[in-house]
């Protein structure tokens, strides 16, 4: 299969994000002798420079670290929680049915003060690079305030989605003081500045997440909030704590896959997915046919069908993760797929899942030594609430958007609750060593969206960068969404099958990973759905013949 974009290779490290820039920020630090945490620190924090409608200090997400020292895999959670004076009704809905059941008046849930849940970011990725990280944490910081003080040209990606957003973005000072141009918003090869958040990022080198916590910045964003109705306070960020999760692990033809458990629901239905998929002769099916497409829809339909029912924030839902992920369980389920016809799946309902945005982003990083890193985070929405804090250059979340707007539901708001995700940053092991990591951008189309790439290099033998491009599909349990490249011999097949097919021209973001090989070599790919760049790092210390030995300076 032919790639609209090519892979990166590297022998002493690679980094793939959703910026070049940013993947150059992660570089530099495994070229200064940092190790994956650094590099992925680096890279997220350029990419709140460089991607600041995707990303920011003040967003959310889950990491998936593998420690190459430890052999173990770390995942943490640091999706975003409601605020303590957040309450079940303080949203008017607009409706109790599809297709508006998210929707409230004014949108006050979606854009504005109200809507910014609690901040988690910044506090993540200062804890892991510090607890996990060789560098200073002032040396990640650098790439990230060079950018927001010298600029970035802005790319067709980034200016479409300024164009989108540009009514909301200019009813904030803020907002428009950094995203237009004598009251234009930037375009296309403008070159973007921010040096308030310049500013910031030079405190947050020197004191690490105490400015937000404690400190300037999160004494602006309260200031911000009582000025304009919002309900977020310094407290509720101090207050926040981060929660290692018990990684999420299962087996599909001899890899081992590795993700982060509930409030992230990825990783237990990949496994859960993969664990049925098993039951088939996915391979001789083939890639991109009728029948491969098929069996897939009806995976995700069973998976989404226990998604509605069972998953849930685990502080408030006892969700059974080891049965969900049990052989055992896919020995039972999968005998209801009918190979030849579309069928239908009990589940709840999934209008109480519609708030999840697919503005987000991913980066995925591997070092020398087989240190891993996978990152999913988000400020939700496009730039989130909308909000810029004036003075700091520093967008505002809108992660309360996620939540039911109606009181006495599952997804209901509830004071330091998070909501959940379908974010999926995976690892895949083979013979006990690293083979793989990816993760992908794109709300609930996220875990299947992975499960596909994954699929692709294990069944369908592609390269991971074909993997991360191939054409995707996507349900749940509705109409099947299949992207404009997939054949229409296999779309008419699918309708005769009795799919309500709906042509779309993306299922999920850019998706981007890394790759191990016998060779010795890193691979790195991102897909073309974003501005993603793989870059490697080979070569290596100077050496020296002396007699016959060669001995490194």
């Amino acid at each position: 299969m032919k790639t609209l974009k090519q892979e990166a290779l590297g022998s002493r490290g690679v980094v793939a994000s959703n910026h070049p820039l940013a993947s150059l920020a992660g570089i530099e630090m495994l070229a200064t002798g940092g190790n994956a945490i650094d590099a992925a620190v680096a890279t997220v924090l350029a990419l709140t420079v460089v991607e600041p409608m995707m990303v920011g200090i003040t967003g959310a997400g889950f990491v998936n670290i593998h420690d190459a020292s430890t052999k173990s895999s770390i995942t943490i959670d640091n999706y975003s929680t409601a605020p303590a004076a957040a309450q079940p009704d303080m949203f008017i809905p607009i409706s109790d049915s599809w297709p508006d059941y998210m929707e409230t008046k004014q949108q006050k849930n979606k854009i504005g003060h109200l809507s910014v849940g609690v901040p988690a970011g910044l506090q993540c990725w200062y804890h892991i690079q510090t607890e996990y990280g060789k560098l200073d944490f002032e040396n990640t910081v650098r790439p990230a305030i060079r950018y927001a003080e010298q600029g970035f040209s802005i790319s067709p990606y980034l200016a479409g989605i300024i164009e989108t957003n540009k009514v909301a973005l200019k009813s904030y000072p803020g907002s428009q003081d950094l995203f237009f141009d004598k009251n234009n918003p930037l375009s296309t090869g403008q070159i973007l500045r921010n040096q308030d958040y310049a500013s910031v990022l030079r405190e947050i080198s020197k004191t690490g997440d105490e400015t937000l916590t404690r400190g300037s910045l999160g004494n602006a964003i309260e200031e911000e909030m009582t000025r304009n109705g919002g309900i977020l306070t310094q407290d509720d960020i101090e207050k926040y704590q981060l929660e290692y999760r018990d990684p999420v692990k299962g087996n599909y033809r001899g890899y081992e896959i590795v993700g982060v458990g509930p409030a992230s629901s990825g990783a237990t239905h990949i496994v859960q997915a993969l664990n049925l998929l098993e039951k088939f002769n996915v391979s001789e099916m083939g890639f991109g046919t009728k029948e491969y497409f098929h069996l897939l829809a009806e995976t995700l339909k069973i998976v989404f069908s226990d998604r509605f029912k069972f998953m849930g924030d685990p502080d408030f839902v006892d969700v059974p993760v080891q049965e969900l992920v049990s052989k055992r369980y896919a020995d039972i389920r999968h005998s209801e797929i009918d190979l030849e016809k579309a069928g239908s799946f009990v589940h709840g309902n999934p209008e109480l899942e519609l708030g999840e945005s697919e503005n987000t982003t991913h980066l995925t990083v591997a070092d020398d030594d087989g240190n891993i890193v996978s990152m999913t985070q988000t400020l939700n929405d496009a730039f989130g609430s909308r909000v810029t804090v004036p003075g700091t250059g520093v967008t505002l979340n809108n992660t309360l958007y996620n939540f039911d707007p109606h009181p006495g539901n599952a997804n209901s708001i509830v004071p330091g609750k998070r909501v959940l995700s379908s974010m999926a940053p995976v690892t895949v092991f083979k013979d006990g060593k690293p083979f793989m990591a990816l993760g992908t951008p794109g709300g609930r189309r996220i875990f299947g969206s992975v499960l596909q790439a994954i699929i692709n290099v294990i069944d369908h033998d592609m390269s991971l960068q074909q993997a991360v491009e191939a054409p995707r599909i996507w349900t749940q349990g509705q109409n099947l969404e299949l992207e404009f490249s997939v054949d229409i011999e296999a779309s008419e097949g699918l309708i005769k099958m009795g799919h309500a097919v709906e042509r779309v021209d993306r299922v999920a973001g850019g998706m981007n990973g890394i790759m191990f090989d016998n060779e010795g070599f890193i691979h790195g790919a991102a897909c073309w759905r974003a501005d993603g760049a793989p870059v490697g790092l080979s070569g290596g210390q100077a050496y020296i013949s002396q007699g016959d030995g060669m001995f490194r300076i």
